[in-house]
């Protein structure tokens, strides 16, 4: 369902960024709180992953906004297989390695040529799929910033099909100088996502918003918290114009015993609740998006601990 209120404050709020999505106005079921509570469906990777597993999972989980991972667009559209992995333990000789290391690139190749020739047709099934299941994608993670110009020039193409505010990558300086201009090319965003960089010596967020106007942040508050041991909302509050979304999960901080570790939500040092309460009393256009990374309990599955995380959410915002 369409809702015109939270429309309009991500409309105003992007406006004022100097840069918007012609996709923005496809808002999800979950727009109707003031708290956008998604996933990233790499929470799910345990689990079969087609498109239709993750729509399954998602009515399972009352997830109704996602950043979705990039392999399972692909997948979906009919990618050529991907390069083999080397097992670490294995030995090669050097005439080995030689034939891998071809093997690896002709599969790249073929990958290559295949994102840069391939039809929009399958992309715009697939975005039905997801409407028809009430979904919405604010966010492609293709991760891009190392692909040919042809390349990241179709990860914002189909992002876009998607209904996506933009495509996701790794945070640094590369990688924020390269994607920047082909998020302006497109008129998106190019989000990028935080791991324990910001506790490396003189890291300034800004720095990466600085390359480009369209630049954004998908903030990771438990690698932060894990990195930093500082309170996440000193950055939100920051930058709140400038993040896309949340990567919600609970860690402890850099000098608990053991230190930077995923823990259950509500067994960390991660300080879920004020900041799902700095977003909500803010009501600021923020995705907030559940990652799975703490250990499954025997008996559970990560569509079991997706939905409690959800209920813990839920249980903070009085939804």
């Amino acid at each position: 369902m369409k809702n015109i209120f939270f429309l309009m404050a991500v409309l105003l709020s992007f406006a004022a960024c100097n840069s918007s999505s012609s996709e923005s106005s496809d808002q999800p079921a979950t727009a109707e709180s003031k708290v956008h509570i998604g996933a990233i469906t790499y929470s799910w990777r345990s689990m079969p992953s087609s498109a239709a597993d993750i729509i399954k999972y998602c009515k399972e989980t009352n997830i109704h906004t996602l950043e979705l991972m990039g392999n399972v667009v692909e997948s979906f559209a009919g990618i050529p297989d991907g390069p083999p992995r080397k097992n670490r333990n294995q030995k090669m000789t050097a005439e080995e390695e030689k034939e891998f290391n071809a093997v690896v690139e002709a599969a790249k190749e073929k990958q290559r040529e295949w994102r840069t020739t391939v039809s929009m047709d399958k992309f715009k099934e697939l975005r039905a799929m997801f409407d028809e299941a009430g979904i919405e994608i604010h966010i492609v993670k293709f991760s891009p910033a190392n692909w040919t110009d042809g390349e990241i020039d179709y990860a914002f193409k189909v992002a876009k099909i998607m209904g996506a505010l933009g495509v996701s990558n790794e945070i640094g300086h590369e990688a924020a100088k390269r994607l920047g201009p082909f998020a302006e090319k497109h008129d998106m965003f190019a989000i990028f996502h935080n791991h324990t960089q910001p506790g490396d010596p003189g890291f300034d967020f800004a720095d990466f918003l600085a390359y480009s106007p369209n630049n954004r942040l998908n903030f990771d508050v438990g690698h932060y918290v894990g990195a930093t041991g500082k309170h996440p909302n000193e950055i939100i509050e920051k930058f709140h114009d400038k993040i896309v979304s949340l990567h919600i999960k609970d860690k402890t901080n850099n000098v608990t015993n053991p230190p930077n570790t995923n823990r259950p939500w509500g067994e960390g040092d991660t300080p879920l609740a004020d900041i799902l309460q700095l977003i909500k009393e803010n009501n600021w256009p923020i995705y907030c998006d559940i990652e799975l990374e703490y250990e499954i309990p025997e008996g559970s599955d990560a569509v079991k601990e997706t939905a409690k995380c959800n209920s813990f959410c839920m249980d903070v915002i009085g939804e």
